[in-house]
């Protein structure tokens, strides 16, 4: 079920203004309403599109009678001033046409319950086939980016340009260098109308005939025709037409991955929050009840955090959830994900793929926590908050940590945290032989160090510290003299261990 809520954002981004007067944001849209001839009556509907509108009031007329608590208005038919109890105004920019609008709107509301199951837009491919019959071409559709989204069934002769992009999922970058010396890239952000690149024989890549997708002035993808020569008459306006089907498409599938989002972010929260009914929450995610681990990721471009937050969540997201092994929810400044992986490189790996289609300029760092079950995520969650931690103390480069790898530097760092809350020992044997090495250059906290890490082996201790093994008897003997180290005590060695671990000093 989708609110009014999910409907007025996702119509945000297509330049609708939303004026929700007293209808509540939490207000579930079940149908959606097209007022029939004037000699039939008006069906009942919570959103009804005003198609063919001569005036505000008919078109309030029309939302009574409806009984619709949503009204869409092209702009230039409202009053800047219009206020209707009970009723919620969305007016939609000129360029914006009404087929447009509807795809998205039937798709939220209409198909919301399916895309919640996991319907995904596998008629992309469909269109892409039917497309190439009409043009006499293979054909590719591409998203903004250049990403393919879908392509129709192989042609001869074969185009290894077209073949490559294909296998790698997106055009090559010499490939963009080609069409971007063409022009093709500013082209397509301009204009609407269908632009020819000639063959380049020393790529062996055939001519192309491209025209972008778009929903107003929204540039959402492109359309591409492996042609020799320009396409003209019939066929040149069966790419344009085309592409404003593809548009359709793109913005439907749009619609339901943005809803589809949405409901696994809920589940995904309830699952790290320690939902009591976890198990239930994790089938409808489509998760096993155990071997889990929970990653959570941040992203860095230059100062651009939240930037960087949504350019990850959209590819840890991309595609429908029956396409995923994981499932993702954006939490505040972290980006949490639940992956089914026994081992800690199944989830290093998961990130090197999430990072390699991200910019190169972007730093991705990352924390995994250990296996855990469905009912054990809440403690998972903390888990790699704290290897995320960890990560982003640690050097350039480094592989993101697993908390069954790293647990050690975890508990010490947990430690190190109440040592910088003011809870760390301030007097003691390890605090008086620093204020000793402080005022007299001694290496007495060095020297107990190796000798703790040697386990009372002078000789190893020595090795270490680069001096003979009786150097460090004789500092131990002087150390004794300036406080009591208690070293015959086992607990006693045990906290100096971890008091000097925590407070890593030399």
């Amino acid at each position: 079920m989708v609110t009014l809520d999910r409907l007025a954002n996702v119509l945000g981004g297509y330049g609708v203004r939303v004026r929700l007067g007293s209808v509540a944001r939490s207000t579930p849209l079940r149908s959606v309403v097209i007022h029939g001839a004037e000699h039939d009556p008006t069906e009942a509907g919570d959103v009804l599109l005003g198609i063919g509108a001569r005036s505000v009031s008919e078109v309030m007329d029309w939302a009574v009678a409806a009984r619709a608590v949503v009204v869409l208005i092209r702009e230039g038919e409202t009053d800047d001033e219009l206020e209707i109890e009970g009723v919620a105004v969305m007016v939609i920019d000129p360029a914006v046409a009404w087929s447009e609008v509807a795809a998205v709107v039937y798709g939220l509301v209409l198909e919301g319950r399916e895309t919640e199951a996991g319907r995904g837009p596998t008629d992309l491919f469909a269109l892409a086939d039917n497309l190439a019959d009409a043009v006499g071409g293979a054909v590719t559709i591409e998203d903004r980016l250049s990403r393919v989204l879908a392509y129709s069934r192989p042609q001869q002769p074969v185009d290894p340009a077209r073949v490559e992009t294909i296998l790698g999922r997106q055009m090559p970058q010499w490939l963009r260098a080609v069409f971007d010396a063409h022009g093709v890239f500013a082209h397509l952000a301009d204009s609407a109308e269908p632009l020819f690149v000639p063959a380049q024989a020393d790529r062996a890549m055939t001519g192309r005939m491209v025209v972008a997708v778009r929903v107003g002035r929204q540039l959402l993808g492109s359309v591409w025709v492996s042609c020799p020569a320009p396409l003209h008459g019939a066929r040149h306006q069966a790419l344009t037409d085309g592409a404003r089907t593809v548009a359709l498409h793109l913005l439907r599938s749009r619609a339901s991955a943005d809803l589809e989002r949405q409901v696994e972010s809920e589940l995904v929260i309830r699952l790290l929050e320690g939902a009591a009914d976890a198990a239930t929450v994790a089938s409808r995610l489509g998760l096993a009840p155990e071997g889990l681990r929970v990653l959570a990721l941040r992203g860095r471009i230059a100062d651009e955090q939240h930037a960087a937050l949504l350019l990850i969540f959209e590819r840890a997201t991309s595609g429908f959830g029956w396409s995923r092994s994981s499932r993702s929810a954006l939490v505040g400044d972290a980006i949490y994900t639940v992956l089914p992986a026994d081992q800690a490189s199944t989830a290093r790996r998961w990130i090197s793929e999430r990072q390699a289609a991200l910019p190169t300029r972007m730093t991705v760092l990352a924390g995994i926590s250990g296996v855990a079950r469905a009912t054990e995520l809440a403690s998972a969650r903390q888990e790699a908050d704290e290897c995320l931690a960890l990560h982003e103390a640690r050097s350039t480069g480094a592989a993101p940590p697993a908390y069954d790898e790293s647990w050690d530097e975890i508990l010490l760092q947990r430690l190190r945290t109440a040592g910088l809350s003011g809870r760390a020992p301030t007097r003691g044997p390890i605090s008086e032989l620093r204020r000793h090495d402080r005022t007299n250059s001694t290496r007495y906290v060095a020297t107990l160090r190796a000798w703790l890490q040697a386990q009372g082996d002078p000789a190893e201790a020595g090795a270490q510290l680069g001096v003979h093994e009786n150097t460090v008897r004789n500092r131990l003997r002087k150390m004794a003299e300036v406080t009591d180290l208690g070293l015959d005590d086992p607990r006693k060695r045990l906290a100096m261990m971890i008091e000097l671990a925590v407070t890593d000093h030399a």
